[in-house]
This record gives structure tokens, C-alpha cells and sequence, in this order.
């Protein structure tokens, strides 16, 4: 008798070793394991960071979004945002690179949960070949 690599089996790798399905992980769990994964903080204290997330006023009174690493010498083009949902991406960046601890003034805002769920679907669709590489490396093998 053979072998044979099934879904199941795979997420039960992924699951012995904390990765839920991306649709049964909730936002908190998802956050869990991508700050932990990239060994990262997220913060509300501004002070000795190496990345921040923030909004500001103009003095027009429209809110502008920062995203840099250096507080002291924001480059307007390249660090000021004016919709907020255009920083995810730059927290995806930060994250990955592993810039920790990252300030973020709103912990809870919809672009935070945005690129929490992105990188943990990134994660776990990687964590998943992972698991069946490893399988495969066991002797399973698809059912032809």
C-alpha cells in the first residue's frame, strides 16, 4: 500500500504546527503568527522605532498618512501618503524586512488587517508547499 499525500494530511501538518486555514484563522491569530514569524512588533509608543505609520494634518486641515524610517527627515514624495488605504503595502515592505519595532497609530485600522491577511496567506500558501515537500520527501506520493 502506497503513500498518499491528500489535502488533509498536508493541513494537518499545518495545523500541528499552528498554521490554521486562512479562512478559519482569525485577525488576532493571523497577526500572531506573522509578527512572530518575522520577528516583528508593532507598536503604539512612538519613541525608538525603526519604521512609522501615522497621520497628520495639513495645515489646511486635509489628513495626510506618513510612512518612513527616518522620523526626523520625511521626504514628502516618497513618504506621504494621502489615502490611508496606501499603506499597506508599505507595512508589508517594513514587516518583511523585519523593521521592528513598527509604529502604527491606529493598530486597528483596515490597512494593518489588510496586509496581516495578505502575509499570512503568503505565509501559509509557503508553509503548505513546505508540508508537502516534505511528504514527498517521506515516500508520499499523488494518486494517479
Amino acid at each position: 500500500m502506497s503513500k498518499i499525500i491528500t489535502d488533509e494530511l498536508i493541513k494537518e501538518k499545518l495545523i500541528y504546527r499552528g498554521w490554521q486555514e486562512i479562512d478559519e484563522a482569525d485577525q488576532d491569530w493571523q497577526r500572531k503568527m506573522v509578527l512572530e514569524y518575522y520577528d516583528v512588533e508593532l507598536t503604539d509608543t512612538f519613541n525608538d522605532c525603526e519604521y512609522y505609520i501615522y497621520s497628520e494634518s495639513t495645515r489646511d486641515g486635509y489628513e495626510v498618512f506618513i510612512a518612513t524610517d527616518s522620523i526626523g527627515s520625511v521626504c514628502i514624495p516618497e513618504d506621504v501618503y494621502y489615502y490611508e488605504h496606501d499603506l499597506h503595502d508599505e507595512l508589508i515592505d517594513a514587516i518583511k524586512n523585519e523593521l521592528s519595532p513598527i509604529y502604527v497609530d491606529d493598530e486597528n485600522a483596515d490597512f494593518v488587517d489588510y496586509a496581516i491577511e495578505e502575509l499570512y496567506e503568503h505565509l501559509y500558501d509557503e508553509k503548505y508547499q513546505e508540508a508537502e515537500s516534505e511528504l514527498e520527501d517521506e515516500g508520499y506520493k499523488y494518486e494517479e
